[in-house]
């Protein structure tokens, strides 16, 4: 017996709001690996490739990928067999049992073939890695999250252009003592791109972290005020976490991007090659110098580069003036409280209509 049409088109929603842990009885086993069921299957039979060599002659490689492909077949058979299905089903659900052959047993070929137990280490982590990938993408409805924040992608950058238009005064005060700094551009300038990614990286798990310390009672409240019904649960609010977290980075990025633009641009127009010379600032890996109104004009790899490390900067201390700052902070939490608002009560409508559709010990189909 399938979903009811009513529940289904409650679960919908929160699926589609990046919220599939409202769902009751949410399972990984029927809603998240079943749902990535296509792309597990595509990196299994693709897997049967270390079974081939490149030291090998083509016709053996190709034996050599047909006998991978029918070990991994028949071993999906033979478990297929003791789960109780026919050899040649497809899996409906992925236990503990499947998800131990889709790791293992492909990790096994290049082992049998070769020897190579660096390599069929290398497999079953990286099959691993792709199961948790999978876990935390679908089970935490990041893509439900991502195509909602894309379906509100006007909203949100309008908030998030008036938000940079009001924080852009203060934001100017010292970003603009950085980015005249001599070394701030010593150090910028000089650093690998590598480091460049690495230190966005760090700043904005930094940020991340800042806004799940205090989001916790800022969930307490948002829930008193918003929703009626059971309380969430702990893996419920850690979903909800998640989705707020996600919102908050697409705001900061917003801004981040809007202030190194702006400082991109500004320095084409400020800083020329004779501050480059006195500043003992090398313009980096490329550079474009042309001219405009009788002006010359020069943008390179070093002005790129220390843009990037103001927009971190900026963007980390945005990210916390959304949690600390009243003004902010009231903007970012009351867009947030009036979409919950509305969520929470399809939530305890959801439950109500669950209670009556459904006995209270019958398991989910």
């Amino acid at each position: 017996m399938g979903t009811p049409p009513e529940l289904a088109r409650y679960e919908q929603r929160f699926r589609r709001a990046g919220l599939p842990l409202f769902i009751e009885d949410f399972s990984p086993a029927h809603d998240i690996f079943s749902r990535a069921t296509p792309l597990l299957a595509l990196v299994f039979i693709l897997e049967m490739l270390g079974a081939t060599s490149l030291e090998w002659p083509l016709w053996q490689n190709l034996l050599a990928a047909l006998a991978g492909l029918a070990v991994l077949i028949g071993g999906f058979g033979v478990l297929n067999r003791l789960r109780g299905r026919p050899f040649w089903s497809f899996p409906t659900r992925f236990g503990i049992a499947e998800l131990a052959v889709f790791v293992l047993l492909p990790a096994l070929l290049p082992l049998a073939s070769e020897g190579q137990l660096r390599q069929s280490f290398g497999v079953a982590l990286g099959n691993l890695l792709l199961v948790g990938l999978i876990y935390a993408v679908v089970g935490y409805g990041l893509i439900g999250t991502t195509f909602w924040g894309l379906h509100r992608l006007g909203a949100e950058l309008a908030s998030s252009v008036a938000s940079l238009v009001r924080a852009l005064p203060l934001l100017l005060v010292f970003s603009l003592v950085l980015f005249v700094n001599t070394e701030m551009w010593q150090v910028f300038a000089g650093m690998p791109v590598a480091f460049i990614v690495l230190f966005a990286l760090a700043f904005a798990l930094l940020s991340d972290l800042f806004l799940m310390l205090r989001l916790p009672k800022e969930l307490d409240e948002i829930e008193k005020d918003a929703g009626s019904g059971p309380p969430l649960r702990r893996i419920q609010r850690l979903n909800l976490s998640i989705s707020l977290v996600v919102r908050q980075w697409m705001q900061v990025l917003v801004v981040s991007t809007g202030v190194g633009l702006f400082f991109v641009g500004f320095g084409l127009l400020a800083i020329s090659q004779h501050i480059y010379d006195q500043w003992g600032v090398s313009p980096g890996a490329w550079s474009y110098e042309f001219d405009l109104l009788g002006h010359p004009l020069l943008i390179s790899a070093s002005l790129v580069k220390v843009a990037v490390g103001i927009a971190n900067f900026t963007g980390l201390y945005y990210s916390i003036s959304l949690m600390t700052d009243a003004t902010y902070r009231t903007e970012f939490l009351d867009n947030v409280t009036a979409e919950l608002r509305e969520l929470f009560t399809a939530r305890t409508e959801y439950l109500d209509l669950r209670a009556r559709l459904l006995p209270a010990d019958s398991p989910r189909p």
